[in-house]
C-alpha cells in the first residue's frame, strides 16, 4: 500500500509496509538515497568537481598541473579581491629532501588590483587529486604581499578577478 503526500511542487511515494520492517527499512532508505544521489548526478549533468572552473592560459604549464578557481568564493572588497584557487598536479609532489605528499593543493588567496601584488590568507595540501583526501595545513604569513609576476598563475588570476583581460 502507498500513501501520497504532497511537498512543495512534487508528489512523494512513501510505501507504509517499509514503515514497519525495522533493519530492512534502513537498508531500503540506503538504496533510496544512493539511487537518487546517482539520478542527480546523471541527469544535472554535473561532477563532484563542478564548483571548479578551469583557469586556461598557455603558460601555465598545462601538462604538469591545471589551475582552478571557485568561483562563488570570488569576493570584491575595494581594490582586493579574493578567491580559493585550486591547483591539481599531474605528478605527487612534495620537498627535494623529503617524500612526496601531495597531488592537490587548495590556497586562498586575496589580489591588490590597483597595486598588482598578492598575498596567501590560506594553504592546504590533499593527498588526492583536486582537493581531496585529508587535508593539510601550512603555515601562512598574511602579511606577506607579493607582486604579480608576468606569464605567472597569479598574473591569471589577476586577469580573471581584475579584469584586465
Amino acid at each position: 500500500m502507498c500513501l501520497k503526500a504532497e511537498s512543495s511542487s512534487l508528489p512523494v511515494f512513501v510505501d507504509v509496509a517499509l514503515i514497519y520492517s525495522g533493519p530492512a527499512l534502513i537498508d531500503r532508505v540506503r538504496q533510496l538515497l544512493w539511487t537518487l544521489c546517482l539520478m542527480s548526478i546523471v541527469f544535472t549533468g554535473e561532477s563532484a568537481y563542478a564548483e571548479w572552473v578551469a583557469v586556461e592560459k598557455d603558460y601555465l604549464d598545462p601538462g604538469l598541473r591545471s589551475i582552478y578557481i571557485d568561483p562563488d568564493t570570488i569576493s570584491r572588497e575595494g581594490p582586493f579581491a579574493t578567491v580559493w584557487q585550486l591547483t591539481d598536479y599531474k605528478m605527487m609532489q612534495g620537498g627535494v629532501m623529503s617524500p612526496p605528499r601531495f597531488f592537490s593543493t587548495k590556497t586562498l588567496k586575496q589580489l591588490d588590483c590597483e597595486r598588482q601584488r598578492v598575498r596567501v590568507l590560506e594553504y592546504v595540501e590533499f593527498p588526492s587529486h583536486m582537493g581531496t583526501g585529508t587535508a593539510s595545513h601550512g603555515y601562512v604569513d598574511q602579511d606577506a604581499w607579493l607582486p604579480i609576476e608576468p606569464a605567472s598563475v597569479n598574473h591569471a588570476l589577476s586577469d580573471v578577478l581584475c579584469g584586465q583581460e
